[in-house]
């Protein structure tokens, strides 16, 4: 390949700001984050979690779209570029990345699963045990709890759709990216607003307001409330997942990332809340407050399909209401899985010079094959599994790693300056920036990890009450897979050498120097910069 070749970008500041809100925001907004203000009294969770956002998630997003934009790499070469030890941790973040989406795009399909199945909702008004048939709907459609060898044909089509659906949108990286955000970002906005208009309406609705915003105080003495709020705001900015590294690697270098990541932290935020006015409002006004579920699949799945039969005595105005929820958690879902392959796809091409579109198809069919299992039914327990694990343990280490990496072992006010470049009126303090990478996430993300450790031995070892199989194999496991990518990609650029691969050889010193973003991108792919 040529060494001019140039490296597409996106095609204005809008677009990458929407793009970046449209993976922060996701379907944990729309039903974790308001089974979380439920359950640790509603204003209190709030407050931490603003807290914690403001500590740790802002200066953590702009870290890692300032090393993307400096580096204009994927994670790996983007890390290593800093020092050449620090490539594990992009392998490993990319890793993990891939672990996710292979279950997030099944939890997508059952999304559009029950999106196709919004006309149910209409036969069962009327019925004396209408709330529990509701509540089955999606359980008998993917056979919970009927084993392994159960798959059920509606939801493996919707697997594929999923699938369809996120190769279609970063088909061409950058460029069909940003096409596709122009109205997934905005369209769960637009379905949120109505839904939070109807449930204002609601004859309870003030008393979910008040549950929602009136702190429980008592509450902030519970450990649970602060873990919860840390990992709410890790998880919901996609930190730590390589995603900000790589959109900040599409970046041209007059981008003011300071006032950018601001938007879209804010944003991401501003989403949550109006989702939790959306819950809460419309629970209360059916009397069913107290059913609020921190599980986000048994709130979208059991308890909110209880609550759409019990809206009106109207079949039809109750279906229409369930295809504008499950449709609104539709275009939540799609922008986070495919940002996640995305950021996996360009990491990996970048490191080994690939074709950007033939590893971008070559990661969904093998994701694709391994979420068939978790579309079995058993499905539903190794997704918790694997969900734990990756979230609990493996998201965590790539975090310590990277913020002492950064933080004690780079200087943190080389980042800043990246941070800080084109900001005008609105500049990140060094000792907000500083504080927060060298000493306060460090801190508070090694407590999470211990916490979860001794949580986990709490209960013999093994999460769930799942056996030990399963812990195992969906578990452990994946941790040593993550560590185990750092060495199988150095063999395989070991062999790639003797067959004369030309490795790069980058420093952050000298990428002042390196190839500018065009908005050009030729034959519609995005090649790394060799």
């Amino acid at each position: 390949m040529s060494e001019t070749k140039e490296r597409g970008s996106w095609n204005s500041r809008f677009t990458f700001i929407l793009a970046a809100i449209g993976s922060a925001v996701g379907l944990g907004n729309a039903w974790r984050f308001p089974g979380l203000c439920a359950k640790y009294g509603g204003g209190a969770f709030l407050l931490v979690y603003l807290v914690m956002m403001l500590v740790m998630g802002i200066p953590l997003l702009m870290m890692e779209i300032a090393i993307g934009r400096k580096a204009h790499r994927g994670a790996p070469n983007a890390l290593k570029s800093m020092n050449k030890k620090f490539e594990f941790i992009g392998w490993c973040g990319t890793t993990n990345a891939f672990f996710i989406v292979t279950y997030y795009a099944v939890v997508f399909a059952w999304v559009i699963l029950m999106t196709i199945c919004c006309f149910k909702f209409g036969q069962f008004t009327g019925v004396a045990d209408a709330a529990s048939k509701a509540s089955n709907i999606w359980a008998n459609e993917i056979g919970v709890g009927s084993g392994i060898n159960h798959m059920s044909t509606l939801v493996i089509v919707c697997l594929f759709i999923a699938w369809g659906l996120i190769y279609y949108c970063i088909r061409n990286g950058a460029k069909s990216v940003g096409k596709v955000v122009k109205y997934t970002v905005f369209l769960p906005v637009i379905c949120l607003v109505i839904m939070a208009i109807k449930g204002l309406t609601m004859s309870g609705a003030m008393d979910g307001m008040k549950a929602l915003f009136i702190p429980k105080f008592e509450s902030l003495g519970n450990p649970n409330l602060w873990i919860d709020a840390i990992g709410q705001v890790f998880y919901s900015l996609s930190i730590m997942m390589v995603i900000m590294i790589v959109y900040g690697s599409f970046l041209k270098d007059d981008t003011n990332i300071a006032k950018d990541t601001m938007i879209i932290a804010f944003s991401d935020a501003g989403t949550s809340l109006l989702a939790s006015i959306v819950m809460f409002t419309t629970m209360y006004g059916l009397g069913k407050g107290a059913e609020i579920s921190a599980s986000g699949i048994a709130t979208a799945f059991i308890v909110y399909p209880q609550a759409i039969v019990s809206l009106t005595s109207n079949g039809i105005i109750n279906a229409i209401f369930a295809f504008i929820f499950y449709f609104c958690l539709c275009t939540l879902a799609i922008d986070s899985a495919f940002s996640i392959v995305e950021g996996v796809a360009t990491s990996i091409a970048d490191r080994f010079k690939l074709n950007k579109k033939k590893t971008t198809i070559s990661v969904c069919i093998v994701a694709g094959l391994i979420s068939i299992i978790f579309a079995t039914g058993l499905g539903l327990d190794i997704l918790d599994t694997v969900d734990h694990y990756c979230n609990a343990f493996n998201l965590i280490l790539v975090g310590i790693f990277e913020v002492i990496a950064i933080g004690w072992f780079f200087k943190t006010n080389r980042v800043l300056k990246e941070v800080n470049k084109n900001a005008k009126k609105f500049k990140m303090p060094s000792w907000w920036f500083n504080a927060s990478i060298k000493v306060i996430s460090p801190i508070l993300l090694v407590g999470f990890f211990i916490w979860n450790v001794v949580d986990l031995f709490r209960g013999g070892g093994l999460y769930g009450g799942y056996s030990v199989a399963l812990n195992i194999i969906f578990g452990w496991l994946l941790l040593a897979l993550m560590f185990a990518s750092t060495f199988i990609a150095k063999y395989i650029l070991k062999k790639q050498k003797e067959k004369g691969f030309i490795d790069e050889d980058i420093s952050w010193d000298d990428l002042d120097n390196h190839i500018e973003p065009s908005d050009k991108i030729e034959n519609n792919d995005i090649e790394g910069i060799i």
